[in-house]
């Protein structure tokens, strides 16, 4: 994300998927609504796919076509890759150059010999309170694919299927998932906080807690008692 990019900017992006993701309905049909939108709206993108498991026991659970399921089985062959160990690790990882990146030596030399693959780009997937974890990646053909502006909006994707996976743990849809999470106490101060500040409206605060949690690897309601107790939310930044 630029440096000169707004809270407001962030928001609006995100509010601009939100109608396409969070429609009722099955959450397995949300997941593959993601997967979906982000080939089209992640710049660079030609295939997209969800990661869920436990380490040594990941599954794709949702993808765009064949390609990210024959990708991802090499990497939980090897037990490493750009999905792999952005779930592991807890963060996020972009690769341009997969058959000379040295982070993933095997599995970056099959992936672009054998299915064309050279970009990936990959998010760990926070989900509260879930004994397992998932991941959200994208591929390309292309080296050097994905760019700063595409790494924003696989983030505002990522934080649409974490909410996604959670309400599918507790046999709810997202959407009835986000009105709960926003009646907490500490969280509603919070987005009072981010209202008047930057003249934002309830849903646009609520979004942007949700960005930061994803972002961060911090629970929602432990992001909302910050912004309660210093009156400021970090704008999220990607590395």
């Amino acid at each position: 994300m630029t440096a000169g990019q707004t809270l407001q900017d962030l928001v609006e992006a995100f509010t601009s998927l939100e109608p396409h993701l969070l429609e009722p309905g099955p959450t397995d049909d949300v997941l593959q609504t993601i997967t979906s939108k982000g080939v089209r709206v992640v710049p660079g993108a030609e295939h997209s796919a969800i990661t869920r498991g436990r380490p040594g026991n990941f599954k794709t659970v949702a993808a765009t076509s064949d390609l990210p399921l024959k990708v991802d089985s090499i990497q939980y062959e090897f037990g490493y890759g750009p999905c792999v160990d952005a779930i592991i690790d807890n963060t996020t990882y972009v690769t341009g150059d997969l058959p000379s990146e040295e982070r993933w030596p095997g599995f970056g030399k099959r992936a672009a010999e054998e299915l064309g693959v050279i970009s990936m780009l990959s998010f760990r997937m926070f989900l509260e309170d879930d004994d397992l974890i998932a991941g959200l990646n994208f591929y390309s053909s292309k080296p050097d694919a994905f760019d700063e502006h595409a790494q924003t909006i696989g983030l505002l994707l990522a934080t649409h299927g974490a909410l996604a996976l959670s309400a599918l743990r507790r046999g709810e849809t997202a959407a009835h998932l986000a009105r709960a999470l926003s009646s907490n106490r500490e969280i509603g101060v919070a987005m009072g906080v981010l209202m008047a500040q930057h003249k934002i409206s309830r849903d646009q605060a609520f979004d942007l807690l949700r960005i930061t949690s994803q972002h961060t690897h911090r629970k929602l309601s432990d992001i909302a008692t910050d912004v309660a107790d210093t009156g400021t939310l970090e704008l999220p930044r990607l590395q």
